[in-house]
C-alpha cells in the first residue's frame, strides 16, 4: 500500500504539471477566449451592476423561466456566466494545491482499484478505458445536452485530462503496482 501511495503521489505531480502546461501557458489560448480592456471593464461593471445582488453563482443568461427570456433565449446572445463577486488572485496557491491533493487521492483509488488486475497491458487498458468512458460522460455530455456551450473549451479540457490522467496513471501503473496482484488470503 506504500508504494501506491507513492506512486500517487508522484503521478499526481505528473497530472499537476501537465495541468500547470496546459491552463497556466499560452496553451491555454487554444479554449479561452479574452476580450480588450475596455470591453472586459464594460462587461465587468454590468456583472457587477445586475449580478452583486443575487450573489456568487453560475448564471444561465436568459433562463428560460419566463416567456420574455424563453424568447431571448431563442435569439440570443445567451451565455453561462460563474460569477464571484469578490473576486480572486491569478494563481490562486490554495486551490493549485488542493488540486494536487485531489490527483493524489484519486490515483490513490486508481491504484487500489487496480491490484486485483493482472498485468501492465490489462492495467493500462482498463485505466484507458475508465478515463475515455468518464471523460466523454462527464466532460463532452455538457455541450452535447447543452448545445449553447463552446466545443472548443470542451474538447480541450477533454484532451487535456486525459493526457494529465493518463500520464499521472502509466507512472503509477508502470514502476509502483506489483507486477501481478497480491494472492488471495484464505481465512
Amino acid at each position: 500500500m506504500l508504494r501506491i501511495l507513492i506512486g500517487s503521489i508522484l503521478g499526481g505531480f505528473v497530472q499537476w504539471v501537465i495541468g500547470a502546461i496546459a491552463w497556466a501557458t499560452p496553451l491555454s489560448k487554444l479554449a479561452l477566449r479574452s476580450l480588450g480592456d475596455d470591453q472586459a471593464a464594460d462587461l465587468q461593471a454590468s456583472m457587477a451592476r445586475t449580478l452583486a445582488a443575487t450573489g456568487n453563482g453560475a448564471y444561465f443568461i436568459p433562463t428560460p423561466g419566463t416567456s420574455a427570456q424563453t424568447a431571448m433565449l431563442g435569439h440570443g446572445p445567451v451565455g453561462l456566466v460563474f460569477f464571484n463577486a469578490s473576486g480572486f488572485a491569478p494563481m490562486d496557491w490554495r486551490g493549485i494545491m488542493i488540486g494536487f491533493v485531489l490527483s493524489i487521492v484519486m490515483l490513490l483509488i486508481v491504484g487500489i482499484a487496480l491490484r486485483g488486475v493482472d498485468g501492465f497491458a490489462a492495467r493500462i487498458r482498463t485505466t484507458a478505458l475508465f478515463a475515455v468512458a468518464t471523460l466523454l460522460y462527464f466532460v463532452l455530455s455538457l455541450p452535447v445536452y447543452n448545445s449553447y456551450m463552446p466545443w472548443d473549451w470542451w474538447i480541450y479540457l477533454t484532451v487535456e485530462e486525459l493526457i494529465a490522467f493518463g500520464a499521472g496513471a502509466f507512472v503509477l501503473i508502470r514502476w509502483f503496482l506489483p507486477p501481478t496482484p497480491p494472492a488471495p488470503t484464505l481465512h
